[in-house]
């Protein structure tokens, strides 16, 4: 792995902040005299997560249009951050599990150390088999209506192992939640946890019941759960685990079972996030379900994917914003995304990096407030995966060698997930030139952080603005770069 290199970043001491829960306001903001450290990764270039300026701020009353600026305005701030991460499914922690004990540290820190790795907070995990598992399973014997067989014991083996070392390398604490793909095959429509079925009705509460005995049996083994979402991916009829339930199938699963199971079983508290799918028909299920007070109410928001754009459209980003705009008080997560068809000759692809970067800084732009990768690791096959639906993860492991590859989506990963930090507040920022896309988030501690990305093959150069106060930067040809200051 290429050494990540860390600095002591500028304290800003010159914030007074508001004492609200959901605002972090600056009363005055000035920038005069102020270091902008900056780091970067591009391609054809051994920068990696590097520190490439040290730079002032000057006066610049009025750009012209010739200069191409990013105009940052900290008086005018967004949603909370809750955080970056991944998901540990059963195919990272197999692999995991066959690395030297020396690279299994060196991957913990890769993903989960702030000053070591990229700092990840958030985490994903699939409940019983996914596609990413070695084969289909669950927690009970088939045909166990009142679910008395329950039993987590296939997840202790791998699994809660490998959650466990990533808590302790993130510093005891992370935001994790989980995921179910499909009910057991006899609970379903068409008797089997693959291919598409729906859940049936005289199955809706014993399957509410099935959430409230993972998270109790994860917990008992010390691993917090911070929510659950309903269903993965659920207007999908895939080859593997999947579950059709339509919008007010969701709506009233939600109403009349899970959620209220949840407050009986003392799990009021864990977050219910709906719909877990793409971006496409996002703004439909939100009006279905959060425009039903009874519904609602369960749910702390909205979880969706990257994979409308699987037929060669363009991503729907705006239908985020929509959601945001109609339904304040909801949550956006991103829950998951990959690159698909994997061919260990594209380790390197660069595009798959510029993906995830264009994905964060407009998903985050139009009101997410975190953003969850899928497997963090897989190996030299890009599996394993009982189907063969075989993808790219940020890192990847040759078990016939035990080496770590590190792919560009890590670097991108990084340049967010390092620096903007859990608790963080969107700031305003837009950029004069469709060329750059760029995000900014204060943090608690009152460090401001701005992404800047530039997808083009020419060098930029352009001004960081913040009121008369600016700094001219230079970023490379399919570069991203993150400022501190």
């Amino acid at each position: 792995m290429k050494k990540i290199i860390t600095s002591t970043l500028v304290l800003i001491s010159f914030f007074a902040f508001s004492q609200q829960k959901t605002k972090i306001v600056p009363k005055t903001f000035s920038t005069k005299g102020k270091t902008v450290m900056v780091f970067t990764t591009a391609e054809n270039s051994n920068l990696r997560l590097s520190e490439t300026d040290n730079l002032k701020f000057t006066e610049l009353k009025q750009p012209t249009e010739k200069q191409i600026c990013v105009f940052v305005n900290p008086l005018k701030t967004f949603q909370t951050f809750l955080g970056i991460g991944g998901a540990i499914t059963d195919a990272s922690a197999e692999v995991f599990a066959k690395l030297s004990k020396d690279k299994q540290q060196e991957l913990l820190n890769a993903y989960y150390s702030a000053d070591k790795g990229i700092g990840y907070s958030l985490m994903r995990t699939n409940i019983h088999s996914c596609d990413f598992s070695s084969d289909s399973y669950t927690y009970i014997k088939e045909g166990d209506k009142s679910l008395k067989t329950f039993d987590i014991a296939h997840d202790k083996q791998y699994r809660i192992p490998m959650i466990k070392k990533a808590i302790a390398t993130a510093g005891g604490k992370i935001t994790l939640f989980a995921s179910p793909w499909s009910p057991p095959a006899f609970m379903k429509s068409n008797n089997d946890m693959l291919k598409g079925g729906a859940l049936l009705a005289e199955y809706y509460k014993p399957w509410a019941m099935y959430y409230t005995k993972f998270v109790k049996a994860y917990q008992k083994e010390g691993i917090p759960i911070w929510g659950i979402t309903i269903q993965n991916e659920p207007m999908a009829i895939q080859t593997w685990e999947s579950c059709v339930f339509t919008a007010e199938e969701e709506r009233d699963f939600l109403k009349n079972y899970l959620g209220p199971t949840m407050k009986k079983e003392g799990l009021g508290d864990k977050k219910i996030v709906v719909w877990d799918h793409n971006r496409d028909l996002m703004n439909q299920r939100a009006n279905i379900i959060f425009s039903d007070p009874e519904a609602s109410k369960y749910a702390w928001g909205m979880g969706f994917h990257w994979y409308e754009n699987w037929s060669g459209g363009k991503p729907m980003f705006e239908n985020v914003g929509k959601v945001y705009e109609a339904y304040p008080s909801k949550n956006l997560m991103f829950t998951e995304g990959c690159i698909e068809k994997f061919d260990s000759a594209k380790y390197q692809f660069w595009t798959n990096g510029e993906r995830y970067g264009a994905s964060m800084i407009n998903d985050f732009n139009n009101g997410t407030v975190g953003w969850t990768d899928w497997n963090i690791l897989l190996d030299q096959n890009g599996g394993p995966n009982h189907v063969g639906n075989f993808c790219f993860a940020p890192i990847h492991a040759d078990t016939r060698t035990n080496e770590l590859i590190y792919t560009p989506s890590y670097y991108y990963i990084g340049h967010f997930s390092k620096f903007i930090r859990p608790n963080a507040k969107r700031v305003s920022t837009v950029t004069s030139r469709s060329t750059l896309l760029s995000t900014s988030f204060i943090n608690s501690n009152g460090k401001m952080v701005t992404v800047v990305m530039n997808q083009t093959n020419e060098k930029v150069i352009y001004n960081l603005c913040i009121g008369t106060q600016a700094t001219e930067v230079s970023i490379l040809p399919n570069a991203i770069q993150t400022l501190v200051y």
